[in-house]
């Protein structure tokens, strides 16, 4: 899931997960390169929530450790980005 060597940390990709709280808010959850993974919430357009995630992790807020492990169960053993 994470890079160990500089060849798997070139070609790594995040894991990116979201939940709609409602069609204008959205909650997104992505993996950090270094091991660890960060969720973001923020109000979206709800026109197009695949276009509007990539916003919610640049400029949404970010959730506190226990809301974001309710929402994105998948990643509780994987430590919270401080």
């Amino acid at each position: 899931m994470f890079p160990t060597t500089p060849e798997e940390a070139r070609a790594w990709k995040p894991i990116v997960r979201r939940v709609a709280l409602h069609h204008q808010v959205l909650a997104v959850a992505r993996t950090r390169i270094e091991g660890a993974w960060a969720a973001y919430i923020a109000p979206v357009p709800g026109m197009n929530h695949d276009d509007e995630e990539d916003e919610v992790l640049r400029h949404g807020s970010k959730l506190l450790e226990d809301v974001a492990i309710a929402l994105f169960p998948i990643f509780q053993d994987i430590p919270y980005a401080r």
